[in-house]
């Protein structure tokens, strides 16, 4: 006879694993069910991306139809017949060279939301805030008082009025003459009057780029204005020179070709006047907008622009003024030259980080989100690259866009699909002679250090180090070219400065002018 005691535990073992394999078997079905739900909803998401990722191509195939029909019918041309086996050749040909503007985030936008990139960007914040207790610090020592001294950033900034004063004039120019004179040229051909009117066009548009070309720098000159404020005068002319030039590139051709209405193949007055002021350099009747504007957003851009400059005045005032200051009263040698080359490679690369996230980021930024201008893509991920070919294309994308559309595509246009590198060179030479020209406009005088780097050891390097080369190792030699190159500027730069300050010419002479003072001032 077996115990009671025993046939209870041996009952209750049982109950108990019968039990536990109920629950497994209720675990096992509820994983079960949860695979099954989470299938479902991974479906339901798969079909609803790819809906509003087909709603969004149907959107831009069904404006390109529009747009093509559009221009056929003011042309008053039947449309052309289509090969199916040519297909293909038209799509690699014609489609992907003219930019489509879509809605999306800029780069560092979507980088800010992940935690470990917020702390790099906390980083620098904590840099400026060292070099601000430095500043206080030092300034407690030597005079015993506790100030933060500007002076370096109200003399930039001075006689600012003066180039506002200038802006208006050549914004009116601007918003009036090309405009005017494309209405002009698309008047109706009858008679004499097409004539006189597309010869007031041409006056209009030889004013306008006088006005342009020679206010800025007769204001600068005459006025003797300050590197900021030269600054806000030289990107606007550059900037209002490219947008006159894309609007006429893209809205002439259709009206040259239409008969009849001008209010049909003119664009409107208000989308042109939208363009002037929208973050691109690329004219279109139409942009993708945001719903809302983010007041909050634009807010903390503009504080950060305004942060980037005061980092900026700190980084001048306590890293480049005190070495260069002196530099030229000293007699030139190698050794010096080297080192101080060396000393500017930290505050070149500096000037490089605060200038793109200033300017490309927060500043375009704050203007595409007061507009509510839908691309945001200003720039890609440069810091990424293992080729200074995709360095140059992906640092500034508006200006990018502008020499890619204007410059080697007509280039090609013109030369013929062979001549990809004549168009390339050609490239590089515009952009080489205006990043001079604004340096010698901001400085005050000409030292083409710029214009050798970028035509001359950019040009090769883009040549030499292209696309084919990738890997860790090519990324480190762009960054470590991209050092010294900023080195070098600054420290060259910085001397100049500061020689025509201790060497003022004697005499205005053109080969004084074009001569650097810095190889010849030892006062």
């Amino acid at each position: 006879m077996e115990p009671k005691g025993a046939r209870r535990r041996r009952e209750g073992l049982g109950e108990e694993q019968e039990k536990g394999a109920s629950g497994e078997g209720n675990t096992k079905k509820l994983r079960a069910l949860d695979l099954v739900q989470w299938t479902r909803h991974m479906e339901a998401v798969k079909t609803q991306f790819l809906e509003q990722a087909q709603g969004q191509l149907a959107k831009l195939l069904d404006q390109a139809i529009s747009e093509a029909v559009q221009a056929y019918s003011q042309q008053h041309r039947p449309l052309p017949s289509i090969d199916p086996d040519s297909v293909s050749k038209t799509q690699k040909s014609s489609f992907g060279k003219r930019k489509v503007f879509v809605t999306r985030r800029s780069l560092l936008d979507e980088l800010m939301e992940v935690q470990h990139f917020r702390t790099i960007h906390h980083m620098f914040i904590a840099g400026l805030c060292v070099l601000i207790i430095s500043t206080l610090a030092i300034d407690f020592i030597d005079k015993g008082r506790l100030m933060l001294e500007f002076d370096l950033l109200i003399y930039s900034f001075g006689q600012l009025p003066m180039a506002l004063m200038t802006w208006v004039p050549m914004f009116l120019s601007t918003l009036l003459a090309p405009y005017q004179a494309l209405r002009l040229w698309g008047r109706p051909r009858t008679g004499g009057t097409w004539t006189l009117g597309a010869g007031l066009g041409f006056v209009l548009l030889a004013t306008h780029a006088t006005v342009l070309c020679v206010l800025p720098i007769h204001v600068a000159v005459k006025h003797q204005l300050p590197p900021a404020s030269r600054c806000v005068l030289v990107f606007e002319q550059i900037r209002l020179l490219m947008k006159s030039y894309s609007f006429l590139r893209e809205a002439l051709p259709g009206t040259l070709c239409a008969r009849g209405d001008t209010s049909i193949c003119v664009p409107s007055f208000s989308s042109y006047l939208y363009f002037l002021f929208c973050p691109t350099l690329l004219y279109r009747e139409t942009y993708p907008r945001t719903p809302s504007i983010r007041w909050n957003y634009v807010a903390k851009n503009f504080a950060q622009a305004l942060g980037c400059v005061l980092y900026a005045c700190f980084i001048l005032g306590r890293l480049c003024v005190p070495i260069f200051a002196n530099m030229s009263r000293e007699p030139f040698s190698m050794h010096a030259l080297v080192l101080s080359v060396m000393h500017a490679t930290g505050p070149g690369i500096f000037m490089l980080f605060l200038i793109f996230f200033a300017f490309l980021h927060c500043w375009l930024n704050a203007f595409a989100e007061m507009l509510r201008f839908g691309d945001r893509m200003f720039y890609r991920d440069w810091w990424n690259s293992t080729s200074f070919s995709n360095y140059y294309r992906t640092w500034n994308v508006v200006v990018h866009d502008w020499l890619y559309s204007y410059v080697y595509q007509d280039g090609l246009w013109l030369l013929g699909s062979r001549a990809r590198r004549a168009a390339m060179l050609g490239v590089f030479l515009v952009s080489a002679v205006v990043h001079e020209y604004i340096f010698c406009f901001v400085l005050g005088f000409f030292y083409p250090v710029m214009l050798m780097l970028f035509l001359v050891v950019g040009g090769l390097l883009n040549f030499t180090m292209n696309d084919r080369h990738t890997g860790p190792a090519w990324n480190v030699l762009m960054w470590t070219l991209l050092f010294l190159g900023q080195g070098i500027q600054v420290s060259l730069y910085c001397q100049e400065w500061y020689a025509w300050r201790h060497c003022p010419l004697p005499k205005t002479t053109f080969w004084g002018l074009v001569t650097p003072r810095s190889w010849s001032c030892h006062p």
